[in-house]
């Protein structure tokens, strides 16, 4: 059974703690990542501070983007890493930077990456992206096939990424993805973020 893994849109707005705390309250969603890429140090900095106990106040994760430093400066529960972000020593000095915070690392399409990523303390490893997305620029396209490997063989979970919405996602589902990241399919819902969270969640059944 796969849950909800909610990403943050790229930019945000003095109004965004309600849509997250509406998606949030509309279902059962597992982990919210905080994804700023272009943003200041600053300005990450007041983002946490004004959404992590949205978040944490319904049990729900809260895991910062690419930052693992800042990730336990600011007690968040953990951080998502890309191959880019990872500190000099990899996975492995990720891991003990983030002591028992969670670590989850992008694996794009690259069962060697989630392998190398799992045996060196990854808590969690993504793939993606599988379908066209407009939030940003895929550097691969992972093949639904990975999902069903990775399952049959590790018990790290892995994260499915990049452009799932309520109409696709069942075959990721069905392929053994134990999370679904979704960004564009809540927050761009015609009907608002709830919606968009009760749409996706119906979906995966």
């Amino acid at each position: 059974m796969s849950a909800l893994y909610l990403i943050s849109p790229p930019r945000i707005g003095p109004d965004f703690a309600d849509a997250l705390a509406a998606a949030l309250d509309a279902g059962a969603v597992s982990a919210f990542q905080l994804r700023l890429k272009d943003a200041a140090e600053d300005d990450i900095c007041r983002a946490v501070a004004a959404l992590m106990p949205v978040v944490q106040a319904r049990d729900v994760a809260f895991i910062l983007n690419d930052r693992a430093d800042l990730a336990v400066r600011l007690g968040c529960d953990g951080a998502h890493l890309g191959q880019e972000d990872l500190p000099k020593g990899g996975v492995k000095a990720a891991r003990a930077l983030l002591r028992n915070a969670s670590l989850g690392v992008t694996c794009h399409d690259s069962r060697h990456l989630a392998m190398e990523a799992a045996e060196a303390g990854a808590d969690y490893v993504a793939f993606g992206a599988f379908f066209p997305t407009a939030t940003k620029d895929a550097k691969s396209h992972a093949e639904i096939e990975i999902l069903a490997w990775w399952s049959s063989i590790m018990e790290v979970p892995c994260v499915a990424i990049g452009g799932i919405d309520a109409g696709n996602c069942a075959q990721l589902v069905e392929a053994g993805a134990d999370f679904l990241a979704v960004i564009g399919a809540v927050w761009h819902h015609p009907d608002g973020s709830a919606a968009g969270v009760r749409a996706m969640l119906a979906a995966m059944g």
